[in-house]
């Protein structure tokens, strides 16, 4: 009963931050943004938690359960997005505001800002779907509530906490909760490594990087539906818009990859060590740690969610907000992001009570989204030229054609749905680049 106590506090406590900053916000930049104004520790702190949400801690438990040690490469993947994020990210902080779609339109015109922001938040529904559904089930695994019991409270505090305090709350709390999430992971790892508990487990070799379950064709994927979106992504931009300059940006995105480097072998430690007893990773810890530790745990997983559902579920109504009112910067935009803020947190409910795998909802939005978008952007930034009156074509072909590839290889067409989902890229970068009137344009 101790622990539900705990959970309680901890989710008045974050809905306290979120009442706190909402008497702080003077005007739209506040809310959405945090006034450009955020130091090093503090976008460090936000990116690492949005980062480790729950698609990724209980994502990467869960993948090591299936597919051992290969399961490295999930957030190996995160981190190699990032350092490749490093010398771009300068271009994010001097040519964006307050979204992607924004930064496209800069670059490609009203068309393409406004397919932008139809499509982001419709595949980011996936994502906050994957927060709610690791929450349901760190609360369902307390057998106190069932899982769908689980997912209604956990989407509504999502909700309310989003919709009180916007990006300063957010920037609050996502620091102190990048300490909790490594406390808890650093507290479960010293019991699993404590004589008392050894256990006879696969120890790591290089051959165990890949198997029959994950082969260099699925890293090749990986790569290019997953380590892409740390390249270019909404969440990942917002906390770069939040920087008060680029120097600010750029350190705090080599420091998160760094520390992710870590991080991952230890998720994907517990999660073949957890394999190994025969049990879920919540039950799991429950039995191997005291009260204390197990407390501290829990609250470290539902930080990890928390932080990385309420940027996603931010992003998103900001971005459809922009498209509705035109400027971020009027009054009734602001209005307007709260009312989505509850109606996207509701659809990402509905879709948590249905689909239960969090690496399913996450890649099927993921893939998606980086067929589309991650070409355009990245041309756009780097400043090459192409056809600009092609990439709306482009962003809908590629983001199709990748989502089929998904959808196949969900459906038993593995290679099928593999090979769609590289052709993706290079119709996209087709469409885009080559020049068949000869009329390329400097971005």
């Amino acid at each position: 009963m101790q622990v539900e106590f705990t959970i309680i506090a901890y989710f008045l406590f974050i809905i306290g931050i979120g009442v706190y900053s909402a008497f702080r916000i003077k005007q739209p930049g506040d809310y959405y943004v945090a006034g450009k104004k955020a130091g090093m520790w503090q976008v460090s702190g936000s990116l690492l938690a949005t980062i480790l949400g729950g698609s990724a801690v209980l994502g990467t438990i869960e993948l090591s359960q299936k597919i051992g040690w290969a399961a490295l490469w999930f957030l190996f993947s995160a981190a190699l997005g990032l350092f490749i994020l490093v010398p771009i990210s300068k271009y994010v902080r001097r040519f964006g505001h307050f979204t992607l779609p924004e930064l496209l339109g800069r670059f490609y015109g009203k068309k393409a800002e406004i397919i932008a922001s139809i499509i982001i938040p419709l595949a980011w529904l996936g994502i906050v779907a994957a927060q709610i559904i690791a929450a349901a089930k760190i609360l369902s695994g307390l057998n106190t509530i069932g899982y769908q019991q689980a997912a209604l409270i956990s989407g509504v505090v999502f909700i309310v906490y989003t919709l009180l305090g916007g990006q300063l709350s957010i920037l609050k709390t996502d620091a102190l909760q990048s300490l909790l999430i490594l406390a808890g992971l650093v507290a479960i790892l010293m019991f699993t490594t404590h004589p008392q508990h050894e256990q006879n487990i696969e120890v790591l070799q290089l051959n165990h990087l890949f198997n029959d379950s994950f082969g260099w064709i699925d890293l090749l994927i990986l790569l290019i539906t997953y380590s892409v979106t740390f390249i270019v992504g909404p969440d990942i931009y917002s906390r770069v818009f939040c920087a008060k300059d680029e120097r600010t940006a750029s350190r705090s995105v080599i420091l998160v990859a760094s520390i992710l480097v870590p991080v991952s072998f230890v998720l994907t430690y517990l999660g073949v060590y957890s394999k190994a007893s025969g049990e879920g990773i919540v039950a799991f810890a429950e039995h191997l740690l005291p009260a204390w530790a197990y407390g501290l745990f829990l609250a470290a997983l539902l930080s990890a969610v928390m932080s990385s559902a309420d940027t996603t579920l931010l992003t998103s109504s900001m971005i459809m907000s922009e498209l509705i009112t035109g400027d971020l910067e009027k009054k009734q935009a602001l209005r307007l992001t709260r009312f989505l803020i509850v109606g996207l947190g509701i659809l990402s409910i509905v879709i948590a009570l249905f689909v239960t795998s969090i690496i399913q909802s996450l890649l099927l939005a993921l893939t998606f989204f980086s067929g589309a978008f991650v070409v355009p952007t990245l041309a756009g930034l780097l400043r090459l030229r192409v056809n600009k009156k092609r990439v709306v074509i482009a962003i809908l072909s590629g983001g199709l054609i990748a989502l089929a590839g998904k959808i196949l290889f969900l459906a038993g067409y593995e290679k099928s749905g593999n090979l769609l989902i590289i052709v993706s890229y290079f119709i996209n970068s087709l469409i885009l680049f080559y020049p068949l009137n000869r009329n390329l344009e400097t971005v």
